[in-house]
């Protein structure tokens, strides 16, 4: 049966970031999960340790998400939120409101991050026209960022490796660099950060009237290898997109909902955005939920006499979900009475520790984290900071071999990422770390020798 079952898969599906030549020579179906760890259709159990693509927060089937779906259910599952609303929605709002940083004051929902992070270009770019400054119509992102996959976002993506084969479909947008200190020449995070803000500020300098927003990832920039910025660096973006007129847009899906230590990651500067899209960890990783924050000031741009046509024509068939709303407010009431996120920040210092035995290991080069959100960068040479040959694929043999060993992750290229659920333990952390240590010293023993 269930040979058959991962013929099937090989058969009829098209799984997402995926070589289907790999899947076929290393398949994989889960079928049930408890807790932090999911369980195979052979019985063969993983700790969860990248939280199912970075969103999962309480574990697996953590009861009150399931009931508070269920309740849902007797209710109604789903009702359009074009040109009405329904209570789970306006209830989340409310609370999604008192959480976010002070100056957003408005919600828009969707279904992904992807989505979120679309509709926020979309109001930056109508916003300068609704109050008649249609010629800011350029936006920044930054190198390296990832926000999504629809072409929008894409544009504003800078990790060639999933975005150049599209290149003819997307705008063109103004690149701004981002300190990464590891691969930096001074390997100084001030000296690293203040060059990345001077050539920002110069390019706002030369063309911040054209500008309508700049998009950035917050504080850590996920899909590029987990980078951490160093202190002070989003904080000054503010304060330059502040001085030049140009809408900030943080990007918080992978950050967001207590990730970082903090419920959103630009709290650690006390940054304030005037959009910031969010998604992932908001339903506990149950559902497909995703907001787009906007400050009164942009809302207000908008609101006006239909025949005006300041209108935001967007919108999603399953925007406003009964069903996702409904868990995300449970998830949301289960992080004030187990306190997550005060719980995160404190079991961040011990995994800071358990991380840093690491560096022990001849091809670990860098070891990057805020919160749990961790990323550990293979070398070939530490010393030179020489990377693995891509083709030698460390990264992914080292995860496959995690998967032998019982846990399960993505690399990013040749870094191995943590991302685990946040409620683990320090003791399931020991053991994860214990995994990623035995897996990196199986795979790079005796490499290119």
């Amino acid at each position: 049966m269930n040979s058959e079952l991962i013929e099937k898969s090989k058969k009829y599906l098209w799984l997402p970031f995926t070589q289907m030549k790999d899947y076929d020579e290393n398949p994989l179906i889960i079928e049930n999960g408890e807790g932090i760890k999911v369980k195979d259709v052979y019985g063969k159990e993983y700790y969860d340790g990248f939280s199912s693509v970075w969103l999962n927060v309480h574990g697996h089937r953590k009861q009150e998400l399931d009931d508070a779906i269920k309740r849902q259910l007797e209710k109604i599952a789903h009702s359009t939120l074009l040109g009405m609303t329904n209570v789970p929605a306006t209830e989340l709002a409310e609370k999604l409101i008192n959480i976010s940083p002070k100056n957003l004051t408005r919600v828009f929902y969707s279904d992904s991050g992807a989505e979120a992070v679309e509709i926020a270009l979309k109001m930056a770019f109508q916003y300068w026209k609704n109050v008649g400054k249609p010629e800011k119509q350029k936006f920044i992102s930054m190198k390296n960022d990832y926000h999504g996959d629809t072409i929008g976002a894409v544009s504003i993506g800078s990790i060639d490796l999933f975005h150049h084969v599209y290149g003819p479909l997307m705008f063109e947008s103004f690149k701004a660099p981002v300190p990464y200190v590891y691969r930096s020449e001074s390997q100084d995070p001030c000296i690293c950060r203040d060059e990345c803000l001077q050539e920002l500020e110069q390019l706002l300098k030369e063309h911040h009237h054209t500008i309508a927003a700049l998009s950035i990832e917050s504080i850590v920039q996920g899909a590029s290898g987990i980078i951490v910025m160093p202190e002070g660096f989003l904080s000054g973006v503010r304060e330059l997109c502040t001085k030049y007129e140009v809408l900030l847009i943080v990007d918080e899906v992978a950050t967001g909902f207590g990730r970082t230590g903090k419920m959103f990651a630009c709290e650690h500067e006390n940054v304030q955005p005037d959009l910031m899209a969010a998604g992932k960890g908001i339903t506990g990783g149950y559902l497909p939920i995703a907001v787009t924050f906007a400050t009164e000031r942009i809302y207000e741009a908008f609101y006006d006499d239909y025949s005006n046509m300041k209108t935001f024509f967007h919108g999603h068939s399953y925007t406003g979900n009964q069903l996702g709303c409904a868990v995300a407010l449970e998830n949301l009431r289960l992080f004030e009475v187990e306190e997550v996120v005060e719980k995160v920040a404190e079991k961040s210092e011990n995994l800071k520790k358990l991380l840093n035995t690491l560096y022990e290991l001849p091809h670990v080069g860098d070891v990057r984290q805020l919160g749990f959100m961790c990323g550990i960068e293979l070398v070939q040479s530490k010393k030179m900071r020489q990377p693995f040959p891509s083709d030698k694929r460390i990264g992914y043999k080292v995860s496959l071999k995690m998967r032998e060993l019982g846990m399960l992750t993505r690399p990013l290229g040749d870094v191995i990422v943590l991302m685990p659920p946040l409620v683990s333990t320090v003791e399931d952390l020991k053991e994860m770390i214990e995994i990623i240590k035995q897996a990196i010293t199986e795979v790079t023993n005796g490499v290119l020798q």
